[in-house]
C-alpha cells in the first residue's frame, strides 16, 4: 500500500531522514517508533505530501506522492499530533468544511459525516463548539476528519498525546477497530500501546530504520537464543550440574538463590530446541520440583532502548559503510 524508497530529508547540514526504505502492507496496523528527533514526524509529513523530500520517493498504492499528488492524497487520511481544528466552529460545521476541502460529492457529504461521527462516537457533540470540547473529544474530531472520504490509509501522529488513561484506552480501541477497514500507520511514545495495537513495528533512530518486524519477532531476535527462566528447589551445585547435562542445553546462568535450596537460573538452549519436556522429566526424576518455568524474552521497552542506543546506531553505520545490510 505504501512504498518508501531511499527517502532523504535534509535541513541545511542536518539529515533528519537518512536513506529510509520500507513498505507498508495493506490491512495492517504499523507502529512508528523512535526517540525525539529520530525523524518520525518528518517521514509522516513526507508520506502525506505535506513536506517535500530532499531525495527518494514515496508511492501510495502505486501513485507517486509528488508526481500524482491528487490521486495519492485521496487515499490518505492524516491526523497530525496537533489536529488543525477551528475552535469557533461546531463539530458538524468543521466536518462539513473538511468534506468540502476534500472535494467529497455534495450528495454524499451528510451521510458520510454522520457515519464518521458515529464511528468516532462524537454524534452527541455535533452542535457543540470545538473550543468547548475536552482534549479527548478534540482528538476524536480530528480522527473523524481523517476518516472523511474513507481513505485506504490512515496516518496518525501521536493520536493519544495529552489524553488521560481512560481516553487513551478509548482511542486505542477505536484504532484497533479501524484496522479492519484501513491500513494504519501510528506513531506513539507509549510503547505498551504500540505493542497492544500494532501488527508490525518500524523503529527509527537518527533518521535510519533500525528495525522492521512484528513485536514478537523483534523480542525473539533481540533475545537471541531461546532462554528459559527456572525457579527450582534443590541443592545449587547438584542442580547446576544436572541442568548442564540435559541434551540441548547450551549454558546455565545462576541468577540468585531466593531461599535456601531454592534457586533461580537462566537456561539457554541450542538453536531453537524446545527442552521444556525433557527438562521437566529430568528434574522430576531427581525429585527437584520446578516452582516456576517460563520463556524469557525482552519487552518492547527493552528492544526500543537497545535499538535506539548510540552504540547500536554506530554499529549499524559501521556495517553499512562496509556494505553490510542489517538483518533487522
Amino acid at each position: 500500500m505504501i512504498e518508501v524508497t531511499n527517502l532523504v530529508k535534509k535541513y541545511g547540514t542536518h539529515v533528519a531522514v537518512d536513506s529510509l526504505t520500507f513498505t507498508v502492507e495493506k490491512g495492517q496496523i504499523y507502529g512508528f517508533l523512535g526517540p525525539n528527533g529520530a525523524g518520525k514526524s518528518t517521514t509522516m509529513n513526507i508520506i502525506t505530501g505535506y513536506l517535500a523530500a530532499t531525495g527518494g520517493s514515496v508511492a501510495i498504492d502505486g501513485f507517486d506522492i509528488l508526481k500524482k499528488p491528487s490521486t495519492a492524497k485521496k487515499k490518505i487520511g492524516y491526523l497530525p499530533e496537533f489536529p488543525p481544528l477551528y475552535m469557533d466552529m461546531t463539530v458538524s460545521e468543521y466536518l462539513r468544511f473538511a468534506a468540502e476541502l476534500k472535494k467529497i460529492k455534495k450528495n454524499e457529504r451528510t451521510g458520510m459525516i454522520d457515519d464518521v461521527m458515529e464511528l468516532t462516537k462524537i454524534t452527541d457533540a455535533g452542535c457543540r463548539l470545538i473550543k468547548n470540547l475536552s482534549k479527548g473529544y478534540k482528538q476524536r474530531v480530528g480522527l473523524a476528519q481523517a476518516l472523511l472520504g474513507y481513505p485506504e490509509v490512515l496516518i496518525l501522529d501521536e493520536p493519544t498525546s495529552g489524553l488521560d488513561p481512560k481516553q487513551i484506552i478509548e482511542i486505542r480501541d477505536l484504532i484497533k477497530s479501524l484496522g479492519n477497514r484501513h491500513t494504519v500507520i501510528l506513531s506513539s511514545h507509549i510503547l505498551s500501546e504500540v505493542s497492544a495495537v500494532c501488527d508490525h513495528i518500524l523503529i527509527l533512530s537518527h533518521g535510519k530504520l533500525v528495525a522492521s518486524d512484528t513485536p514478537e519477532n523483534l523480542s525473539r531476535r533481540m533475545t537471541g537464543e531461546n532462554v528459559l527462566e527456572l525457579t527450582v528447589k534443590g541443592k545449587k551445585t547438584f542442580l547446576l550440574n544436572l541442568l548442564n547435562e540435559i541434551e540441548g542445553v547450551k549454558s546455565v546462568e545462576l541468577c540468585d538463590a531466593k531461599e535456601e535450596e531454592i534457586i533461580h537460573v537462566l537456561v539457554q538452549t541450542e538453536g531453537s530446541q524446545d527442552i521444556r519436556e525433557p527438562l521437566f522429566y529430568c528434574l522430576a526424576e531427581k525429585k527437584c520440583p520446578i516452582l516456576e518455568m517460563k520463556q524469557s524474552s525482552m519487552s518492547l521497552e527493552d528492544v526500543f532502548l537497545e535499538l535506539t542506543s548510540d552504540e547500536f546506531t554506530e554499529e549499524i553505520e559501521e556495517k553499512e559503510a562496509s556494505g553490510y545490510e542489517s538483518g533487522l
